[in-house]
């Protein structure tokens, strides 16, 4: 499936008040293509839980399934510039079947390149993870708080700011927003915050260290985030920058490797 649109800088600004980093400057920092070159399915091809169920590029290998958001790699070898036209195409890659503690999962792994002016500027591969119906139940108590270490960036997780980011990357998944529907139809104890999020949480708290440029990126995420535990993104650079996100108790829920690209 390929979209094409032009790259304006409007959504940038939007994530850049977001967040409270940096406006950029002609072109788009890491992950902030996440903004653009969406899928608008019809809201008659969405599901209960928001996700579209046809019509779709990543549909639902099953009724009933949970979408759960993995992991990823990205490459940048060029810059997403503003004021120029740009298309993704994207194709599915690979589905896995396997066997989980809650059932039955599905591993699917989706890739998107982005073009522009007949340049490879994006190169970018999703694993993402279906799971049974199942309620996922608590996480652990959360214990003593871990105060923000020098380098630590924490971010106050609202549902306002859950809300805001799901409308920029066009994401309806009712478990961002819906505090009664995550809690009594999917299980969980509040607000799930995005992965995506979280990279880019990581890939800002990079940028902040000067890691800009042609990049290379791969992260996962490791465990669940929910609002009420808020969330705090570090990157420590080197020959490879080690990025992270954890909670406010000191768990980790996302893990990162960004390696600078030879230009």
């Amino acid at each position: 499936m390929d979209v094409s649109e032009p790259i304006l800088p409007g959504p940038a600004h939007a994530l850049a008040s977001l967040l409270d980093v940096p406006e950029p400057d002609g072109a788009l920092p890491l992950l902030w293509h996440w903004l653009y070159l969406l899928d608008r399915p019809a809201q008659a091809d969405l599901g209960p839980d928001g996700h579209p169920v046809r019509n779709a590029v990543l549909a639902p290998p099953g009724p009933g399934r949970r979408r759960m958001w993995a992991g990823g790699r990205v490459r940048t070898p060029g810059a997403l510039r503003f004021g120029e036209p740009a298309t993704r195409q994207s194709e599915v890659l690979a589905v896995q079947e396997k066997a989980g503690r809650s059932g039955p999962l599905t591993f699917v792994t989706v890739a998107h390149r982005i073009t522009q002016s007949g340049r490879l500027v994006v190169d970018e591969e999703q694993d993402i993870v279906y799971r049974a119906g199942a309620a996922v139940g608590a996480p652990p108590d959360d214990g003593p708080e871990v105060p923000p270490a020098p380098g630590e960036w924490p971010i106050e997780v609202t549902p306002t700011l859950l809300f805001r980011f799901s409308a920029l990357t066009y994401n309806a998944h009712r478990i961002h927003y819906d505090r009664d529907y995550s809690r009594s139809v999917e299980g969980y104890p509040g607000l799930l915050t995005h992965g995506p999020l979280q990279a880019v949480a990581m890939a800002e708290a990079a940028r902040a260290c000067g890691v800009e440029g042609a990049l290379e990126f791969e992260y996962r995420l490791v465990a669940p985030l929910f609002d009420h535990q808020g969330l705090i993104a570090a990157a420590v650079p080197g020959k490879e920058t080690t990025t992270a996100v954890r909670d406010r108790h000191g768990r980790r829920t996302a893990a990162g490797t960004l390696r600078k690209l030879r230009e």
